[in-house]
């Protein structure tokens, strides 16, 4: 993020701009929107401009921007449209120690201009880095259409409480209280007794919050799905965006970590195989102790929490506790790295049940039934089997598995980094040493990429094969 964003106070501060055109007034429509004491330097000024200045909405200076014109002055913009004369504006409102923007001009710009949606006081900046305007404009366009022209007059009724609210107790309490105004009672009482009914709805509102019960922790065991953001749930997202407290895997990604709320407390209570590794009770205990505390939980687990999550070591350690809680599903990695590679994880004629295994559990290497997975046509998804790719493929051939049996490991199964790597069961060792991943990996046993698929089976059925199989071998 090379432009941070910051909301800017500009109350009773100095504003100055240099330009009369096009460029100058699409400024000047939305600076005038602050309260910022405006200076516009131009020799041939817009009848706009000329009638702004008419009815004091700001100072009109009729002669080109010269030194010392930008002296105390919290931003400056060279809006004249001709390169030279910008850069010359520039170079004197820098001297003067002003913030310069020229428009349309991000490299020479100290700051720039978002697109904005105004429910004055409630502002929405929208910023593209100056890569995408088009792109900002119609992000702005969708949400003018979704927030209600009334936003406004609950966010100013709201600020002229917030001293009375202060009755309540930091955090979740005092979060419930302004949720339950915005997104219900507020909104119900401006509809129908206007800006009176919603300033009274304020005060029932808040008698109501001082006197019900001290709110009980819980826990929400969530499933964060196999990395892209776009494939966490809906219910999932909600409850990022109320949890006090977020305790994830490792595994869970920084995108999706981001959608928690900022005030909200994030552990990492990461496990990396054959790695460091936070003890599974002292995971339930900081479940127990935060939930007690009265705090809601997310326990944020990649994939889904159902499938080698320790789910139920964590619910026993709540009930134990009296602490109540809920399972959130979620996408698991075995259905993102079909989806990757163009499978089905059942077909029919090939497989009618498909198998979830673990390539290691806390004892080492894990046996599977071998025998049973090595005959024709098994599908299975292997999670945390990379390491034992060599111990997965001694087992296999040992109890009849064909050499040529496709293999595929995905790497970051549907983040932007992802990676396939196409093997056989003969190849698949040396496939992911060569590979060298350092993601977290699942085998798709039985399953190619679609289009290696495809020529595995012309493979087949050419005549060649005995030949295939001895060099494979």
């Amino acid at each position: 993020m090379r432009h941070f964003p910051i909301f800017l106070d500009l109350r009773g501060r100095r504003v100055v701009l240099a330009g009369g055109g096009e460029a100058a007034l699409a400024k000047l429509r939305l600076i005038l929107k602050s309260e910022a004491r405006v200076t516009v330097f131009a020799e041939d000024a817009a009848p706009e401009i000329v009638d702004w200045a008419a009815a004091g909405k700001l100072r009109l200076v009729e002669r080109a921007f010269a030194p010392g014109d930008a002296l105390c002055a919290a931003l400056a913009y060279a809006a004249t449209e001709d390169d030279a004369e910008d850069a010359r504006i520039a170079t004197l409102a820098h001297a003067d120690g002003a913030l310069v923007n020229i428009v349309d001009n991000l490299d020479g710009s100290a700051f720039i201009t978002p697109a904005i949606v105004d429910r004055d006081p409630v502002t929405v900046a929208i910023g593209t880095e100056g890569a995408a305007p088009v792109l900002a404009r119609k992000i702005k366009a969708d949400l003018e259409a979704r927030l209600p022209s009334s936003l406004g007059l609950l966010a100013r009724i709201g600020q002229g409480f917030r001293a009375a609210a202060n009755a309540l107790p930091m955090g979740r309490k005092r979060r419930d209280f302004w949720s339950e105004y915005y997104f219900n009672k507020g909104p119900e009482a401006l509809a129908k007794e206007g800006e009176t009914g919603a300033e009274l709805a304020l005060g029932d509102l808040l008698i109501d919050h001082l006197h019900s019960a001290p709110t009980t922790g819980r826990v929400d065991l969530v499933g964060a799905g196999p990395g892209d953001p776009e494939l966490l749930t809906l219910k999932a997202r909600n409850l990022l965006d109320k949890a006090d407290v977020v305790i994830h895997d490792r595994l869970v990604s920084p995108e999706i970590l981001e959608l928690a709320r900022r005030e909200a407390t994030l552990i990492d209570v990461g496990k990396k195989g054959f790695g460091p590794s936070t003890k599974q009770e002292d995971i339930c205990a900081l479940m127990v102790e935060h939930a007690q505390a009265g705090a809601h939980i997310v326990r944020l687990k990649s994939g889904d929490p159902g499938i080698y999550g320790r789910l139920d070591e964590e619910i026993d350690a709540l009930d134990a506790a009296g602490v109540d809680w809920a399972i959130v599903p979620g996408i698991t990695a075995a259905s993102a790295a079909s989806a990757q590679i163009g499978q089905s994880l059942t077909k029919r004629g090939r497989n009618g049940a498909m198998r979830f295994l673990t390539g290691h559990d806390v004892k080492g290497f894990a046996e599977q039934d071998w025998r049973g997975l090595a005959q024709p046509g098994q599908v299975a998804a292997i999670y945390m089997g990379a390491r034992g790719a060599r111990f997965l493929q001694g087992r296999l051939m040992m109890h009849g598995a064909a050499p040529d049996t496709p293999v595929t490991a995905v790497e970051n199964a549907s983040r932007a980094d992802t990676r396939v790597i196409a093997a056989t069961l003969a190849t698949l060792p040396q496939a992911l040493q060569d590979a060298a991943p350092d993601g977290p990996v699942i085998l798709m046993f039985g399953l190619a990429p679609r289009a290696a698929s495809h020529e595995l089976a012309r493979l087949r059925r050419d005549p060649t094969l005995p030949q295939l199989q001895e060099e494979l071998a």
